[in-house]
């Protein structure tokens, strides 16, 4: 059975591996797209902020911690979904369960909406990129990164248990459904190409500002192996548009 959306994180061995690895320090997201993120992001300070797909919504609480001013968290997976709402108790931070595709963007505007990692699971990107759109205020800010594109094109380099030391592209330019074997389960993830991320974009009224492939920095490396490994190929596109 291949897991759909957000629905692997309610398997409790997957949700207990992905815990242990995303959490390392040496994880790939904390050394090349959570610096990246936050450069992308800017000055926080009295900002609103939305963030779909939050996760276990530490990420929510580092932005209230650099001055943001509200903090709503989207969070599909009901497992997911008990966690952050563990992490924000006690904090203004507030979280709701709900599918992205089922979410309500008509309620109160905010300055920024986040999103990361997510968006490579959601097969219809074109009515929530408008809904985002409408979310924002003027001058809004809408940063989010998703699965490199390239990584995505076919999963041929992804089937195999081996640290890989090179990767196979192809069907780049064949969109749609991809079924990834992920830390023992099989996701459904939908490949685009980075003209479809920006046509998507500009087609919902957004003016992409700055756009990233996750360009590893080796000062967020403890191992120079692992910073020489990382800049073979880009792992995340990272977006940042405004409205």
């Amino acid at each position: 059975m291949a897991y759909k959306g957000s629905s692997v994180y309610d398997n409790v061995q997957f949700f207990e591996n992905y815990r242990a690895r995303r959490n390392r320090d040496s994880s790939p997201n904390n050394s090349i797209e959570r610096p990246i993120f936050y450069e992308l992001l800017g000055d926080m300070k009295g900002k609103s902020i939305l963030d779909l797909g939050c996760g276990d919504a530490n990420f929510g609480l580092e932005l209230l911690g650099k001055g943001a001013e509200s903090y709503i968290g989207v969070e599909g997976s009901k497992r997911m979904f008990d966690e952050a709402s563990r992490h924000v108790n006690g904090t203004t931070a507030s979280v709701y369960h709900s599918k992205l595709e089922d979410w309500d963007f008509m309620n109160s505007k905010v300055d920024i909406v986040v999103s990361r990692l997510v968006f490579h699971y959601i097969k219809d990107l074109h009515t929530i990129f408008h809904g985002i759109y409408n979310q924002l205020k003027e001058d809004g800010k809408f940063v989010f990164s998703v699965q490199h594109p390239l990584l995505l094109s076919t999963i041929e380099s992804a089937d195999s248990s081996k640290k890989r030391t090179n990767w196979i592209v192809d069907n780049y330019f064949s969109m749609g459904e991809r079924t990834e074997p992920w830390i023992g389960e099989d996701v459904v993830k939908y490949h685009r190409t980075i003209e479809e991320y920006f046509r998507l974009l500009k087609e919902a009224g957004f003016k992409v500002t700055d756009l990233r492939e996750g360009m590893p920095k080796q000062e967020n490396f403890e191992q120079k192996e692992d910073f020489e490994r990382r800049k073979r190929i880009p792992l995340f596109l990272i977006l940042s548009c405004e409205k």
